[in-house]
């Protein structure tokens, strides 16, 4: 990946925007609005992106009736450096809980459940434990590394982003990194 388009992302993302000056000659590296408006793919877009450009997967798992699902849309995935942040490190997908259309992954297919009254792929994620929204992450070869159910303020994603995105859950726990939290932010400022 870029690493000034990953720079900026990281900049942007602690609320300092870059200026058109710092960017200039890079267009990888340009915010613009376009570039902080989430750019959801489907599953098997992420799929073939991810072939080309590893990246792990961010899985919004929503239903339509949801009202936290709505309000995170509106309020958290709205944000600006939360965007920037997704579209830079992530291959965000949004995944309707109970939608009826198939959807294949790492070549397996998955249906709707009418049982369940969800669908497959989503109950597989979330191993059974249906709660709206919840947000999966897998790594680059599809693989799930966790899931963390409920409404996701941009204060609270925010650290969430930068723990899987940066391999930090690879290496601490969540209640070590959290205590490193305010020197990992520094860090990524200078």
């Amino acid at each position: 990946m870029n690493k000034t388009l990953i720079t900026t992302a990281a900049v942007v993302f602690f609320g300092v925007l870059a200026s058109p000056e710092a960017t200039a000659g890079d267009p990888g590296a340009s915010v613009t609005p376009e570039s902080t408006t989430v750019k959801w793919v489907t599953i098997d877009e992420a799929e073939k992106l991810t072939a080309k450009e590893p990246r792990k997967f961010f899985i919004d798992v929503y239903t339509d009736w949801c009202g936290w699902c709505k309000r995170m849309d509106a309020n958290t995935f709205q944000v600006e450096d939360v965007a920037a942040y997704l579209n830079a490190y992530f291959y965000p997908i949004k995944l309707n809980a109970e939608g009826k259309n198939p959807i294949t992954l790492g070549g397996r297919t998955y249906k709707f459940r009418p049982e369940y009254r969800s669908h497959e792929l989503a109950l597989n994620i979330l191993s059974g434990q249906m709660s709206y929204p919840t947000i999966a992450y897998m790594d680059e070869k599809m693989q799930l590394i966790t899931v963390v159910p409920g409404y996701q303020t941009p204060e609270n994603l925010r650290p969430i982003l930068v723990y899987i995105a940066q391999d930090y859950y690879k290496t601490m726990n969540w209640e070590n990194f959290m205590q490193e939290w305010p020197k990992i932010i520094q860090a990524m400022n200078n």
